[in-house]
């Protein structure tokens, strides 16, 4: 699927493509691993790929969904970073698909 959106305005159209890209990101899967380790508290987990997501959890369960929405906030902090330190400049987004190690 290939989606353009024509820039009209002080980077409104740039704004509203981001939107619609981080909609179409969010359909797509990523496989990722999630490694949790039993620790007299529970569980501690955090995911290989992807530094920074990790948490902890009093059951696996626990952890499971914690890890999830751990991995979630990463990715959103670092696609709001990215779009600070990128604004105003002339940036390509386009999607990238990686495929399985």
């Amino acid at each position: 699927m290939v989606l353009c959106v024509a820039q009209a305005g002080r980077g409104g159209a740039a704004r509203a493509s981001s939107r619609i890209l981080v909609s179409l990101q969010r359909m797509a899967q990523m496989t990722l691993t999630a490694v949790y380790m039993k620790v007299p508290e529970g569980y501690v987990a955090f995911v290989e790929e992807l530094p920074g997501a990790n948490t902890q959890g009093g059951t696996l369960d626990e952890a499971r969904a914690n890890l999830e929405e751990a991995v979630t906030m990463v990715l959103d902090a670092n696609r709001e970073l990215s779009e600070q330190s990128l604004e105003g400049a002339e940036v390509i987004r386009e999607p990238l698909i990686v495929p399985a190690a």
